[in-house]
């Protein structure tokens, strides 16, 4: 090549050096772009050799949203007597009608009287239940009152309406007093933490001078 050509022999062995690492470099640029199998990282690998399977990411922690918005349901308190299995106070959720109470309570005694017993009624939070006998005054004798009692079970005739323990039904006996004004009596009730004077019914919205008039000689505190 080199009489062929007529070159050096220093400048044959450039040229020979020069394809040399052509050859070189064509080899590595080929080796480096060839497929390869990707491996785990090494937290991975020790998480699978230890469990034997993958995990799927956990939830992050804390509630969902939906359940963080909703509220604790609201109760009532009801003091359920008289003749049931278990009588004494019982939480139920609001909304709960006379028929839960009882259910709470065991369920009535064989031979109990429920004439007169609405057990369809909303039950309102503080309210007592008395099963087959006569109730405190102010409150109603389901299923058993007394022949004394005046309308609505409100007491021995005559007798004032307690604004402390009185129910919806009871309080919708007063003169000038509907359903709707007789939930403003109670919710008032609930929020101050019951009545200590008469003279608080003119705080409840709906009850004007006139109608107070008319309430007061009918109610106690």
């Amino acid at each position: 090549m080199r009489l062929r050509c007529g070159l050096e022999p220093k400048t044959l062995a450039a040229l020979t050096v020069v394809l040399v690492v052509a050859a070189v470099l064509a080899a590595q640029h080929f080796w480096s772009g060839r497929p390869q199998p990707v491996s785990a990282p090494e937290t991975v690998r020790e998480e699978v050799a230890a469990t034997g399977s993958t995990r799927e990411p956990g939830p992050s922690p804390g509630a969902p949203p939906s359940a963080a918005a909703e509220s604790p349901a609201k109760r009532v308190v009801i003091d359920v007597s008289g003749k049931v299995r278990s009588p004494g106070v019982h939480r139920l959720p609001a909304g709960s009608r006379v028929t839960d109470a009882l259910r709470a309570a065991g369920g009535v005694k064989p031979g109990a009287d429920l004439t007169g017993l609405n057990r369809a009624r909303v039950l309102v939070d503080g309210e007592q239940v008395v099963v087959g006998g006569p109730a405190p005054p102010g409150q109603v004798a389901p299923g058993g009152g007394t022949p004394g009692q005046g309308v609505g079970g409100a007491g021995p005739a005559g007798a004032p309406v307690s604004l402390s323990t009185a129910t919806v039904e009871q309080l919708d006996t007063l003169p000038g007093v509907g359903p709707v004004l007789a939930q403003h009596i109670i919710d008032y009730r609930t929020e101050h933490g019951g009545y200590r004077s008469v003279d608080e019914l003119r705080e409840v919205n709906g009850i004007g001078e006139r109608r107070f008039a008319d309430i007061e000689p009918r109610v106690r505190p």
